[in-house]
This record gives C-alpha cells, structure tokens and sequence, in this order.
C-alpha cells in the first residue's frame, strides 16, 4: 500500500500542467487505496505548498463527500445499515453540529465517511449537505496541508533530529509486557 503510494505521489510530481487533476482525482480513489485523508493532505502541502495543496484538498475531499452522498442515497438499505452501526458505536441520540464534525475531522483515526454519514443524518437536503461538508473540510485541510508544507521545508538534518528524539519516546512508552507460553516456561521432558 505504501509503495503503491509512492508511486502515485511521483507520477503527480512529474504530472506537470495535470498535477493538480492528478492530486484532485486521487483525492477520489483514496478510498480503494485505503489510504487516510491525511496522508493525501499532508501530501498536497508537500507537493503544491500550503495554499494550493489546501485548494486541491478541499476541492478532493468534498468531491469525495458527494460521491459518498450519491452512492449511499442510491444504496438505500446500505444507508440503513450504517446508521444502525453508527447507532450502535456512538449511541442512539447522538448527533453532532457541522463544527463538532469539523473538529472530529481533523482526529486521524476516525473514519472520514462515517462523519459525512453523520452529516447527511442532520442536512435536510443535497444542498445543505454540500455546504456543511465544505465548511467541515477545511479545517482538515489547512491543518494537514500545513504539516506537510512543514515537512517539506525540513532539511535532512532537522528531519534526522527530530526522528533521533522520537526514538527514545517509541522504546519508553512501548508495551512492556512478556507473554510467555506455559509450555515453554516449563518445559516438559520426554
């Protein structure tokens, strides 16, 4: 999955005139990749720079969110059973303003669709939902685009730093438990 990642990012690169088509189009094949909305963000910013990769993030995502919006009105016991799901994982009664929306967006480990779900829950129409997926799109996008804006600014030097301070983090705050299987710790002869 990374290298397929890869390779697409150098094929925008070298893309020229259709970059940005490129980036936007990836925006909207991001789900079969299974690839996070933040990972295509961040590298918007490294690519175009903060103002045009957030442009073509925020133009990706929301085509990304009416494309969700078509497919899932089109499916509509899967739209039944989403719901039923997200009942049963944030609770019955539970319903979230588009600026919550847009805060829980720029979490990365919530899932970006399941937010657009709750956005068609409280949109009244296609139009309502549009706008509202807009607004909560940009947060997420200026956000991450900016990071990876940051990144790309880096030299190696500073990049190499901050990973030599990031390892000592990653061993002390691992898991530091030891299961060992109770036939290995006795071991039985035969």
């Amino acid at each position: 999955m990374e290298l397929a990642g890869n390779y697409i990012m150098v094929f925008i690169e070298t893309g020229g005139l259709f970059a940005p088509i490129l980036f936007i189009s990836f925006h909207l094949l991001r789900p079969l990749f299974f690839l996070p909305v933040v990972f295509i963000c961040i590298s918007g910013g490294v690519l175009f720079g903060t103002v045009a990769g957030t442009l073509y993030s925020v133009i990706g995502i929301t085509l990304s969110s009416i494309i969700f919006y078509a497919v899932i009105r089109w499916m509509p016991k899967t739209f039944t059973k989403l719901v039923h799901l997200k009942q049963k994982l944030m609770g019955r009664h539970s319903e979230f303003t588009p600026s919550q929306i847009a805060l829980l967006r720029l979490v990365p480990f919530i899932h970006f669709h399941l937010l657009s779900l709750c956005l068609i829950e409280i949109s009244s129409n296609f139009k309502d939902y549009t706008k509202s997926s807009i607004l909560t799109n940009i947060p997420l996008a200026v956000v991450y685009t900016s990071i990876g804006k940051w990144l790309s600014s880096l030299s190696p030097i500073h990049i190499l730093m901050l990973l030599l301070v990031l390892l000592p983090f990653i061993y002390i705050l691992r898991r530091k438990e030891i299961i060992i299987k109770w036939h290995d710790f006795f071991q039985v002869s035969t």
